[in-house]
């Protein structure tokens, strides 16, 4: 046992976590799954907004919106990872983020609450994640009953890495 609890610290601090550290998460809903954006990159949350679409712009990119006098670009997480589009009747909510300076709302299905989990739990990808979630993620949490994927907004939001492919 103290084996697996030794283990699991060098795996935190590889990681660049102190093994008793402590990480907030904002929970959001994707298709089901639940993510976590780490809660200091988060700027707002928000309902449904208005968004104003862009011409010739990818199908992920829903448009944009007018967040305080400032436009955000509004992405659909669910295009962007290949899922179907979010259902007619179910309204979503959005997460606004900064990405190279520039802000962008993340536009999910739910929002949840701040989870605040310690980094000797945080786990690398197992193999067995879906191979849509390992692109985007981190690593992951195993909560009661279900997987926390750490959303790495850095990667969701590079668009080049599909244009190279």
């Amino acid at each position: 046992m103290s084996e697996l609890v030794a283990s699991g610290k060098r795996n935190v601090a590889r990681q660049g976590f102190t093994a008793d550290e402590q990480r907030q998460y904002v929970s959001i809903t994707i298709d089901g799954q639940m993510f976590g954006i780490p809660v200091l990159i988060v700027h707002d949350v928000l309902g449904p907004q208005r968004i104003t679409r862009i011409p010739l712009a990818p199908a992920e990119v829903a448009g944009s919106l007018n967040l305080r006098g400032r436009i955000v670009t509004a992405i659909d997480v669910r295009l962007r990872l290949g899922l179907p589009k979010r259902p007619a009747n179910m309204d979503g909510m959005s997460v606004v983020v900064e990405h190279s300076g520039e802000f962008y709302s993340l536009m999910v299905d739910g929002v949840g609450e701040v989870l605040t989990l310690s980094s000797a739990e945080f786990e690398r990808n197992p193999a067995t994640l879906d191979p849509r979630w390992r692109d985007i993620s981190l690593g992951i949490y195993r909560l009661q009953d279900q997987l926390l994927v750490i959303l790495d907004v850095n990667r969701l939001l590079d668009f080049t890495r599909n244009e190279a492919a």
